[in-house]
């Protein structure tokens, strides 16, 4: 098996906020009923993380659930368990109408980290970021800029964004540019 690679190579920015891409991560995509019992048997049972709700992200470091759409959930595993769990997956999920797919080599990871974390992200994407509109472990799809993206916050001072693979270096340099220190807002700040 040959060594997973980061698109980026683990690249990072120091500004307003850290900027840094993270992982391999391990995500599986499950299209299907996620009301069935059998669906969120599976799932937790995979990954410990109860059924998220309605734009929820629960998760536990790289290990999660998060909520894509009525019919959609992304689950993060560790990276080189991705391909038994979408096995297990298959196999628990035997009868029922779904798709269970690895995509963790399609995908990029950034983690965000600072106290001005909401001002940086405002600056990208047309979502309120204040904390009664954002709190931490909600997940939003959107795009920022150009480039459709998922962004959930971890805590008050953390951020994790997801996009395709094939865009990491622009939204790399996305997020750069607006945590550069010259870029200040402060609308955010306590």
């Amino acid at each position: 098996m040959s060594e997973p690679t980061l698109p980026l190579g683990g690249t990072s920015f120091e500004g307003l906020v850290e900027v840094r891409e993270i992982g391999p991560q391990g995500m599986i995509t499950l299209r299907g009923d996620l009301s069935a019992p059998e669906v969120s048997a599976a799932v937790t049972d995979l990954t410990g993380q109860p059924l998220p709700d309605r734009r929820g992200a629960n998760t536990a470091g790289d290990t999660g659930l998060l909520w894509m759409s009525p019919d959609e959930l992304l689950i993060l595993v560790p990276y080189r368990q991705a391909g038994s769990a979408v096995d297990r997956l298959n196999a628990a999920l035997a009868g029922q109408h779904c798709l269970v797919v690895n995509v963790s080599d399609m995908r990029a990871l950034f983690q965000l980290r600072g106290t001005q974390i909401r001002d940086v992200l405002a600056k990208l994407a047309p979502v309120d970021f204040a904390p009664e509109a954002l709190p931490a472990g909600e997940l939003r799809r959107t795009r920022f800029a150009q480039v459709a993206a998922g962004v959930w916050l971890v805590d008050d001072s953390t951020a994790r964004v997801f996009c395709f693979r094939s865009v990491a270096e622009y939204m790399f340099n996305l997020l750069s540019t607006v945590a550069d220190p010259d870029s200040f807002v402060g609308f955010h700040v306590k």
